[in-house]
């Protein structure tokens, strides 16, 4: 049975780097590149015209650059999934880029297989972060949540239920449904009912800004 293939916008300015990529990625089965952009305005405009599963997008960009242009496309389709891949590692750069609504991030110089296995993850719903990213997230959070906020600031309502504060700590710290369920003592459906209802109230499109809104907002305490 063959497999439906994950349709790509590829989004990168070095035509040459564009090209090996190309290349690369359809010897994939299952993958196929339907279509390229230079820049983040022709990207946006290919988004409204071909049906995509996926955007692999370069950050630094001519034009209006890779953080606009993810953040314009995922307010035209919020369901597509973007997945960065770039050379650019700048402080702050991850959590803009969480902002912005990307799924995941990837360093240029990743092996193959790990870009595909990336990929296929953001289409799937997950989220793909490599080792540098977290370690980014984690010590934008780390000193963010470390830092005195002014007591003359009423502390939100929190809109999470005890057992979704739970589950969603949990998420902060890597854990998989599965884990969790073990942890929780409940069924791994259950969990995904809750991280369901999680992303709806903090409106979020996935997991990892799920945890990020939770921290900055002091809705749940964790240790990295």
């Amino acid at each position: 049975m063959s497999l439906i293939p994950i349709k790509i916008l590829l989004v990168e300015d070095d035509e040459l780097f564009r090209l090996g990529l190309c290349v690369r990625l359809q010897q994939e089965p299952g993958l196929e590149i339907v279509a390229e952009a230079e820049d983040g305005e022709t990207a946006i405009e290919l988004v409204k015209q071909i049906p995509l599963d996926v955007v692999l997008l370069d950050v630094g960009l001519p034009g209006i650059g890779g953080i606009e242009a993810c953040r314009q496309i995922k307010h035209q389709n919020p369901l597509l999934p973007i997945l960065v891949f770039t050379s650019h590692s700048q402080k702050h750069l991850i959590t803009r880029l969480i902002e912005a609504g990307a799924q995941g991030y990837c360093l240029k110089g990743i092996a193959a297989e790990k870009l595909v296995l990336a990929l296929r993850s953001v289409v799937a719903g997950a989220s793909w972060w490599d080792a540098t990213a977290t370690q980014e997230i984690r010590s934008s959070l780390s000193y963010e949540l470390s830092q005195p906020k002014p007591e003359n600031i009423t502390k939100p309502s929190n809109p999470l239920t005890q057992r979704e504060q739970e589950i969603l700590s949990l998420l902060a710290t890597g854990k998989t449904n599965q884990e969790i369920a073990h942890e929780l003592y409940i069924a791994p459906g259950t969990v995904r009912v809750h991280i369901h209802a999680i992303l709806q109230k903090l409106e979020v499109s996935d997991r990892t800004q799920a945890v990020v809104i939770a921290l900055q907002k002091r809705l749940i305490n964790t240790s990295f």
